[in-house]
């Protein structure tokens, strides 16, 4: 089967004819030309509605997902689109990631690796660089972001982690229901403000269902939770209750022998005994 067959059967683009594939061994890449089929429109990137043709851009090379350790190249000369609502404008590919000289599949293909591996790692594995892995995994998060539901929220658990020296921390927010655990939020600091942007992006409604929250007892914390979700079970790191417990001991057990001492008391020390 022809490399030419095998990208129409896994990657067809409607309105796209994918003509001749060649392969430059000198730097170990497979390179298609890919023409507009006759008589398709462009579509505006702008307002994604088809319009004639203005003119031709230069060349253009978009990564697509390598095959047998060549880099693909698709070459394409962009139109430009002369679009009644929104003037000229360069036309949208269904190959294309926004500006990005990568496709959408191999976007999709170098993120999915980053996860399994470091992005230093994917980069030497797919011969690429670690700003190309980075620009992937930025376009699949933002997309994330955009598209997410939060939904209703029954559960969620704040805690902190360090990732600097020097006390720098981050607020991790996370959903712990039942049927669905995930990363919520991310603030930088560990303080008020930054909690409260949490509940701000939310919302009062969504903040007002939650149920329950587990987290320690930070006060910055406490004190978000007491104002933000005043109708929710508010659930305690027992570790951090044992230490504060702890540490209240010691201090009445200091206080104690204070107050022995300025009695008149003199303090006891026991030493084993040695049986001959």
């Amino acid at each position: 089967m022809r490399l030419i067959s095998i990208l129409n059967h896994c990657h067809r683009f409607p309105g796209f004819v994918n003509e001749t594939a060649r392969m430059c061994a000198h730097n170990k890449t497979i390179e298609i030309d890919v023409r507009a089929r006759r008589g398709s429109k462009p579509v505006c990137s702008g307002c994604h509605r088809p319009g004639p043709t203005y003119d031709h851009l230069g060349l253009r090379r978009f990564e697509f997902v390598p095959f047998w350790g060549f880099m693909i190249l698709l070459l394409y000369r962009m139109r430009r689109v002369d679009c009644r609502r929104c003037g000229v404008k360069v036309e949208q590919v269904p190959w294309g990631c926004g500006k990005h000289q990568m496709t959408t599949a191999y976007v999709l293909f170098l993120a999915h690796w980053a996860r399994k591996l470091s992005w230093k790692e994917t980069a030497l594995s797919f011969h690429t660089s670690w700003d190309k892995v980075c620009q992937a995994v930025e376009v699949v998060v933002q997309w994330g972001l955009a598209h997410r539901k939060l939904g209703p929220i029954a559960a969620i658990g704040v805690d902190e982690i360090q990732y600097s020296k020097g006390h720098k921390y981050l607020t991790l927010v996370y959903q712990i229901d039942a049927q669905c655990t995930r990363l919520l939020w991310i603030g930088k600091e560990r303080t008020v403000a930054t909690f409260e942007r949490f509940f701000d992006m939310i919302g009062t409604d969504l903040a007002g269902k939650i149920e329950f929250v587990c987290s320690d007892i930070w006060r910055p914390y406490l004190r978000v939770i007491r104002e933000r979700c005043s109708n929710a079970l508010n659930i305690l790191d027992r570790f951090h209750i044992v230490a504060k417990i702890n540490e209240a001991l010691d201090d009445v057990r200091a206080a104690e022998a204070r107050k022995l001492v300025q009695d008149g008391f003199e303090p006891v020390h026991f030493l084993p005994n040695y049986f001959g």
